[in-house]
Order: C-alpha cells, then sequence, then structure tokens
C-alpha cells in the first residue's frame, strides 16, 4: 500500500459517494455529506479490497538473487483502487444515508 493508491481511494471514493447520492435523491446527504461519506467509506473499502487482493501486484518484489525491487503501480493496482474506493464509498454513503432517514422520521 502506498500513499498513491490511498489518494486514488479517497477521490474515487468521494466520487462514489456523489454518484449514489445524486441517484438516491431520498437519501443524499448534500454534496459535502456526500463526499465526507465516500471519502471514509472509500478508505475502507479500498484498504479491505486491498487486503483480499493482495494489494495487486503493487509493492516489493523479490527477483532470483533475492533482492528487492519496487514494482510501482500498474494498471491493475489502479483499476483496484478505483473500484475498492468508489464502490466503498458509495456503499457507506447509502448506509448513512439510511440511517439519517431513519431516524429522521
Amino acid at each position: 500500500m502506498d500513499i498513491v493508491s490511498l489518494i486514488i481511494q479517497l477521490v474515487s471514493g468521494a466520487l462514489g459517494g456523489n454518484i449514489v447520492g445524486g441517484l438516491a435523491k431520498n437519501l443524499s446527504l448534500g454534496t459535502v455529506g456526500n463526499s465526507l461519506a465516500g471519502i471514509v467509506g472509500g478508505g475502507v473499502g479500498g484498504q479491505i479490497l486491498d487486503s483480499i487482493l493482495g494489494g495487486g501486484g503493487a509493492g516489493a518484489v523479490a527477483d532470483a538473487a533475492g533482492a528487492v525491487a519496487s514494482s510501482g503501480m500498474d494498471i491493475g493496482s489502479i483499476i483496484q483502487s478505483l473500484a475498492g474506493g468508489g464502490v466503498g464509498g458509495g456503499i457507506l454513503m447509502l448506509i448513512v444515508g439510511l440511517i439519517r432517514s431513519m431516524t429522521s422520521k
């Protein structure tokens, strides 16, 4: 896990939260609320997906001589970060919106 993956997850989480907020108008928390819920959900969801899938191949790789080399970000790990962050952000925004709508009645 590196900082670039985390930033991608947080930004895609904010986007996911706002997209879901736009689709589910009755559960929307407003732009700022959707973004905040999405950022938190994106970070958590991205980390969960990263731990399940093993980081998507990014990170340190040992070569045949045992030396460790950094492999950097590949397209798979970028897509994994986007998906985990966006889905996590959308799901958390839905959960918070549902809780808010149930408590306001």
